[in-house]
């Protein structure tokens, strides 16, 4: 890695090699420009942060306490703000990644607009959203950087403090959907998604073109010998990019999806195909009361007719979608996939180790990245298990309704405190006894910007007029040091003053000075009161 002061010598050297051409390059300046801009390309960021998952996975190995957490960032400027937030606030990026969801850049990125979830948005917006996450992390690297070797230049003792900066840029879990098309599509797009930055690829097994989100109806999955097809083209896209230690994360839909595309063909009995086909539901005929056309399989040495819709899919039997779950996990695991996803219907950690567990007897090491998802209604869904953890336990729960828990009434109840301890624990619970290494939150800040808009609205565009605003945003942006509130400084205003400063000397035309406003948000000295 580059350092200010390896920067400096080799700037040094260059200098003497080319004279006096190069008389108005500062060795110094030069520096200061390479070390805040530590990463060069994307795929230095994916080697980087692939490192860094590897050695988070291993940890995680040897003790479930060192879990780690993500937040889907819809927007570069929205990541840039989380990952500066975490420094301040516990000094280190160790174990906090991003989540690159599919469903936001659908809901939020395509040219057609708002869309749902169903890989309708253009497949280029989900490399373009990476890029422009890594580009805002990098910016938040060079102007933090830029106010050290300020303080730097006016005689502070920082140099401890720049020659041991942590970056903000961090692994991003980037979501390709189901492939977006067929495996050669599939390895197209995961190259962009690579070179954009994205280290690790979690991709899901559903039929790409009738793909559904992962929490609504009407999901179809495929044989397990397509999805291993695409685990194939993300290791070779990986591997051609230079990319060893990338990360496949591999989801199964299949908890909550009751249809197949396709009827995959078996060779030998008990083999791969075998084992999903036996998933099928099945009648069975004597081939004289087949029909014309009819799909006819043998299965125990009976002719057997697979249930089929009148769209062409093909219906799983009816209490099936566990042992499916478990096959998906164990081939994926088999195949080359690093970690896994399975989309569950609700937040419970039991039923989550249930289907872990028996991945593990298989896969010891096992892994999961685990969607809390806004999806869930936590609040009911906690409230009703620790209603029915109380009735199990022989306590009274007569006073209350188990189908109306969300009711406010029940907010300061002990019910409702012992939920919300559920509720705080459930990411530490999961990591120790359903093997989560990661846990994210697919749509965070979709929700807070929602949130957020209607209670500044309700109250700027009423009586409060601007101070709503300013008590609810201004004022708490400055008493709590969110570093945007100064936004010209975060849009590199300063940092352009300095590099104009590097390139024109005197002659630059500077932003900085006694008008500028941002002066009226530097820290206000406290006087003491006078006796």
């Amino acid at each position: 890695m580059t350092t200010y002061k390896s920067a400096i010598g080799a700037v040094r050297s260059l200098k003497a090699k080319h004279g006096s051409t190069w008389s108005a390059i500062s060795p110094e300046n030069a520096a200061r420009i390479a070390v805040q801009n530590r990463f060069k390309t994307g795929l230095d960021i994916a080697k980087y942060t692939a490192a860094i998952m590897r050695e988070d996975m291993a940890a995680y190995d040897a003790d479930s306490s060192n879990y780690t957490q993500s937040l889907g960032c819809w927007h570069g400027f929205v990541a840039q703000q989380k990952m500066i937030a975490v420094k301040k606030h516990y000094g280190t990026t160790s174990k906090k990644y991003l989540y690159l969801s599919g469903w936001m850049v659908a809901a939020l990125r395509s040219e057609f607009g708002p869309l749902p979830d169903q890989s309708m948005h253009e497949k280029t917006a989900v490399p373009k959203l990476i890029e422009e996450i890594y580009t805002f992390l990098r910016q938040a690297d060079a102007v933090e950087l830029n106010d050290l070797f300020r303080r730097l230049d006016a005689g502070e003792d920082v140099q401890s403090e720049i020659d041991n900066f942590e970056t903000h840029v961090v692994p991003i879990i980037a979501d390709i959907d189901a492939g977006f098309g067929n495996e050669e599509a599939t390895f197209l797009l995961a190259k962009k998604m690579i070179e954009a930055g994205a280290c690790a690829l979690q991709i899901e097994n559903q039929v790409s073109d009738a793909k559904q989100c992962g929490h609504q109806d009407g999901k179809v999955t495929v044989p397990h010998e397509d999805f291993i097809a695409k685990l194939n083209a993300l290791r070779y896209a990986f591997l051609e990019l230079g990319v060893g230690e990338g990360i496949i994360v591999a989801r199964t839909d299949s908890e909550g999806a009751g249809l197949t595309q396709k009827l995959p063909v078996s060779k030998e009995k008990g083999d791969l195909a075998s084992k999903y086909l036996a998933f099928v539901e099945a009648e069975e005929v004597a081939i004289e009361e087949a029909n014309d056309d009819d799909v006819l399989l043998k299965r125990d040495g009976k002719l057997v007719r697979p249930v089929r819709m009148p769209n062409g899919l093909y219906k799983f039997r009816e209490g099936t979608n566990i042992d499916r779950v478990v096959l998906d996990c164990v081939t994926s695991l088999q195949n080359g996939a690093d970690l896994l996803w399975i989309e569950t219907p609700t937040p419970h950690v039991g039923q989550i180790a249930h289907m872990v567990n028996r991945v593990k007897e298989q896969m010891p090491s096992a892994k999961l990245v685990y969607n809390n998802s806004p999806s869930f209604n936590w609040t009911i869904n906690f409230r009703q298990q620790a209603y029915d953890a109380m009735l199990e336990a022989g306590e009274d729960v007569s006073m209350y309704n188990r189908a109306a828990l969300m009711d406010a009434k029940y907010d300061n109840t002990e019910l409702s405190y012992r939920a919300d301890e559920m509720i705080r624990t459930f990411q530490v619970d999961a990591a120790r006894d359903a093997g989560v290494f990661h846990h994210l939150i697919t749509l965070p800040t979709y929700h807070t910007t929602a949130l957020h808009m209607n209670d500044l609205t309700e109250g700027y565009f009423g009586e409060m007029g601007m101070l709503a605003y300013v008590r609810g945003v201004q004022r708490q942006e400055i008493r709590k040091g969110v570093s945007c509130v100064k936004h010209q400084r975060m849009a590199g205003s300063n940092l352009g003053d300095d590099h104009k400063t590097f390139f024109a000397g005197d002659k630059a035309l500077k932003a900085g000075g006694a008008k500028n406003t941002s002066n009226q948000f530097e820290p206000v000295p406290v006087l003491e009161m006078a006796h």
